[in-house]
Parts: structure tokens; C-alpha cells; sequence
């Protein structure tokens, strides 16, 4: 291809008209590195059955009615999963501003731990949909700390290898999933957790997303539209 051709590639405009839209690409199922077990497809189609039924309304009087926007945010399908899973150990990789740890606290169990891990406390960004009465009971807690360091996470072990359901929800630069994903292998994680990553269409995670060896399920239509993934974590790992 002459430079002009593939100059007009990389410039033309989208064929459709948007504010707001990331580049990507189609991969065949040829190249894919692994595919869907059963597990993640029963489980996919019982949680987008609940998530059809969900809505997020105290949630909402916080964050917008962006968090009802289903499919297209993943709200209302992180909360379905929490609870067709039964999750009573949930950890998320990237605070933020909160939202999605609401979201699955509403559907998380009396004796239930969210451990949201970021490296910036919640109170500084801003803004944020947080209160100080979200973690009074206990279910929440947030950690400071920076997990692309193995030594860091190994010290956060028993959070991780107790774990039903991760949200890993970081930087998606092509370096920071990858790094928690050779952490996890390291690790090892016994109790076969789901692992859901984020924006896993968005141009920086398509090699990590397909590289992923493990069984997974991608759920873009139901969830996020910048892309959302389900690997099922199984203890053999590697």
C-alpha cells in the first residue's frame, strides 16, 4: 500500500458522525488465542437476563441516568453479575470515581467485601459519587496501592486468591492490564474467579485482550461500548 493510501486511511472522517469515538479493529476467529468455555457462555446469558430486569436507581440519583444506559455503560451488567454469581469476594482494579463499585455493592450480599484497589484515594478525585457512609458497614473498602508490582499485590494474597469476581478498570495504556495479568498468573488464583476487563475493543488492549490464553468471552453488546471481556480464571492457569 502507497503512503497516500494509507494516509487516507488513518484520516477518514467515520462514517458515522460522533463527538466522541476510539479507533479499533475486527479480529477473525482464526487468530484468536482462546475462546469461550461453557461456564462463561451460561453464565452470559443468565446475567444479561438479569441485567435486563436490574435498574441501578439509588445509583442514579448519584452518578445520572447514564448508569441505566444498558447495554452501552456496564452497570447494570457488573451489579447482574455480582449477584448470578453470589460473589461474596469481589475485588475492582481502579476506583475512580466509584461508580462501578457502587453498582456491584447494590447487589452485594450482608457478608459480602468490595476491596477497590487504586493509586489515588477517592476523596481526590474529583468528581466522584462516593460518601464516607459507603464504607461504614464494612462490604467497601478502598486500598492505595499500585498492583503492576508483583510484591505489591502478593501482599494483598489473600484478598486476591479469595476472590469470586476482579474488575480490573485501569489505565488501558498497553502496558498496566498486562502487567496484572502476568501478576494474576504469578499469583495464582485457586477459587477460579471471573476476571472482566475493561475497554478491551479500545485500539491499546486489543493484543492484550486476544493474547489472553485463558478461556473468555467477549460482551461488548451487553456491556460497555468501548469494549467489555470475561476471562474464567481457572486455578491452572499459567
Amino acid at each position: 500500500m502507497n503512503i497516500r493510501k494509507l494516509l487516507l486511511r488513518l484520516i477518514l472522517p467515520p462514517p458515522v458522525p460522533t463527538r466522541h469515538r476510539l479507533y479499533s479493529m475486527t479480529l477473525p476467529p482464526d487468530v484468536w488465542k482462546s475462546r469461550p468455555n461453557a461456564r462463561l457462555i451460561s453464565l452470559a446469558l443468565r446475567t444479561v437476563a438479569r441485567a435486563q430486569q436490574l435498574e441501578l436507581r439509588d445509583l442514579a440519583q448519584r452518578a445520572g441516568d447514564a448508569v441505566n444506559a444498558w447495554p452501552g455503560e456496564h452497570y447494570r451488567l457488573v451489579a447482574a453479575l455480582v449477584a448470578e454469581l453470589g460473589a461474596k469476594r469481589i475485588v475492582e482494579i481502579g476506583t475512580y470515581q466509584g461508580t462501578a463499585a457502587l453498582a456491584m455493592l447494590s447487589q452485594l450480599p450482608s457478608d459480602g467485601r468490595i476491596t477497590t484497589f487504586d493509586v489515588i484515594p477517592w476523596r481526590q478525585i474529583q468528581p466522584n459519587v462516593l460518601r464516607d457512609t459507603d464504607f461504614a458497614d464494612g462490604r467497601l473498602r478502598q486500598e492505595i496501592a499500585d498492583l503492576q508490582d508483583f510484591q505489591t499485590l502478593a501482599q494483598y494474597r489473600e484478598v486476591f486468591q479469595g476472590a469470586d469476581f476482579i474488575f480490573v478498570d485501569a489505565a488501558k495504556d498497553g502496558i498496566m492490564e498486562q502487567r496484572f495479568i502476568e501478576n494474576f498468573r504469578r499469583l495464582t488464583l485457586p477459587r477460579r474467579p471471573l476476571v472482566m476487563f475493561d475497554d478491551v475493543r479500545e485500539w491499546k488492549m486489543l493484543r492484550i485482550w486476544n493474547e489472553i490464553t485463558e478461556p473468555k468471552l467477549d460482551l461488548t453488546s451487553f456491556g460497555h461500548w468501548t469494549g467489555t471481556g470475561w476471562v474464567d480464571w481457572a486455578p491452572t492457569s499459567q
